[in-house]
């Protein structure tokens, strides 16, 4: 007993860029992922541009409450205050409202210094929830990119008279997969520096509140 073996045609194996993949989506996939490219730079700027901002203002020196104690018992208010211009961080500025309010009521210091904190972390959070939105919009713009790529293919599909040729369905099918990829990595890549975003900026307020107790046990000190 024989076996015949024959020989069977190689296949050739197809491969495709990423540009001749959104190529081939058509305009529809063409004009979603033109969004949300811009929507991914627009991530990029501000992580980075509030990245740079949160670790400038989270650097103190180590001796500042320790400098404005000597000033403050040695009632040498114009040095303490000069020390804090020289600072010129999130800290320094809430310490210099309160050196600029003694002698008044410690509520009247408490309710500056809160007020100023307000202003300082809205600074400091600028721009930040652009991030949440675009993380939350960016997987919705791909969503809707696969939408009208399962349209492109029902229309194809019914164009044809019922008979289903991938080559006609090719177009809707990259459109849909195509965006519903790039709104999820566009999404993702949002939602991780968002929340980045927030743990910074949560230790320097909580710097901020720290320093802010030494100022009012500096103030509760006996004279």
């Amino acid at each position: 007993m024989f076996l015949i073996f024959q020989d069977s045609p190689l296949q050739n194996e197809k491969s495709i860029s990423l540009i001749q993949l959104i190529i081939s989506g058509g305009i529809g996939a063409q004009i979603i992922i033109g969004v949300l490219f811009i929507l991914l730079l627009v991530v990029v700027y501000i992580y980075f541009e509030r990245l740079f901002a949160i670790k400038s203002a989270s650097k103190l020196s180590v001796n500042f409450m320790n400098q404005i104690r000597t000033y403050v018992l040695n009632h040498k208010l114009d040095g303490a205050l000069n020390l804090c211009l020289k600072e010129d961080k999130p800290v320094a500025r809430l310490i210099s409202k309160g050196i600029s309010r003694i002698g008044r009521p410690l509520e009247d210091i408490n309710t500056a210094i809160e007020n100023a904190g307000r202003i300082e972390v809205y600074k400091l959070e600028k721009n930040v929830s652009v991030l949440a939105t675009i993380s939350g919009a960016a997987p919705m713009i791909g969503f809707l990119g696969t939408v009208i790529g399962m349209i492109i293919s029902i229309f194809e599909i019914s164009n044809a008279g019922g008979n289903i040729d991938m080559q006609l369905l090719s177009s809707g099918l990259y459109t849909a997969m195509t965006t519903t990829v790039a709104g999820l990595i566009v999404g993702i890549f949002g939602y991780i520096t968002y929340n980045h975003l927030v743990v910074k900026t949560n230790k320097v307020v909580h710097q901020m509140e720290a320093n802010t107790l030494d100022f009012f046990d500096l103030l509760n000190e006996p004279a």
